[in-house]
């Protein structure tokens, strides 16, 4: 299903495929990041996963303010006025289209995802400047050409559109298949485009051992990998100084979230942003 309207499929519809019984990676990260869209299950495996790695919170909070920076940096410093936000998750403060449109009043967003409870509170990300748009595509990562299409309806893809995909890939199990995905997204992206990427990675034995407890959950698994691989997404562009680097460490802001002492914090998650030539 690719539908731009939340409003399509009833909340009863939405309701009854939403498994309360297992927990799901954004209701987890929802859990992490101070949120209430979660179920027991999610700060149960939550609380036995913190246990064993406490600095998973770390990771998902300054994940969080780490995509604040990049869209203020592309808003404000490289001119990009249309965003497409894949793996959207739960809404927080401060998504995607609240910052920039902070920066700039008629920039546009496309949030993707295809989680029912995401569809289900989707309205929330539908707010948007008198000059500018939101819209939600209920579709799916596998399938990039239908995304593209769908997006079409809100973005102008003849000029440049950053692609945000923040801590989703892991969801992809074979990375030549996840670089695949994310090559195909950035091919129906014109010159100027630009590649947002940030995702846990196995850089201790905390992370991988919190990593293997999440998949042993009966949640859907999600994989961390190597810096190397994470930096192998960027292939074919020019990588947006610093280049890949831990989220704390990538344009640290002295005055905003994670800015000051955080941004020397060390945390299992790396990131990049790279613009297509």
């Amino acid at each position: 299903m690719s539908d731009r309207d939340p409003g399509f499929e009833s909340a009863a519809a939405i309701r009854a495929r939403i498994d309360t019984s297992k927990p799901h990676s954004a209701r987890f990260w929802n859990y992490f990041v101070g949120g209430k869209d979660n179920y027991d299950i999610d700060r149960e495996v939550g609380d036995q996963i913190k246990e064993i790695f406490p600095g998973l919170v770390d990771v998902a909070r300054t994940s969080r303010h780490f995509l604040g920076r990049a869209v203020r940096h592309l808003a404000g410093e490289q001119g990009i006025r249309q965003f497409l936000d894949i793996g959207t998750g739960l809404p927080t403060a401060d998504n995607t289209h609240e910052v920039a449109q902070r920066v700039a009043p008629d920039a546009r967003i496309v949030y993707v995802d295809n989680d029912p409870l995401v569809l289900a509170h989707a309205r929330a990300l539908l707010t948007s400047t008198p000059e500018g748009r939101t819209d939600y595509l209920d579709a799916n990562l596998y399938e990039p050409e239908s995304i593209l299409k769908a997006a079409e309806g809100t973005l102008d893809l003849s000029r440049p559109v950053a692609l945000m995909i923040l801590n989703t890939l892991g969801h992809v199990a074979d990375y030549e298949q996840a670089r695949s995905l994310v090559s195909g997204l950035m091919a129906g992206l014109p010159s100027g485009s630009y590649l947002v990427i940030s995702d846990s990675t196995s850089t201790s034995a905390g992370m991988i051992a919190a990593s293997e407890a999440y998949n042993s959950s009966g949640a859907i698994p999600y994989y961390v990998r190597s810096v190397e691989e994470i930096a192998g997404f960027f292939g074919g562009l020019e990588l947006v100084d610093p280049g890949v680097a831990q989220v704390t460490r990538w344009r640290p802001e002295a005055d905003g979230p994670g800015g000051g002492a955080g941004a020397a914090m060390a945390v299992d998650a790396y990131c990049a942003v790279g613009r297509k030539p």
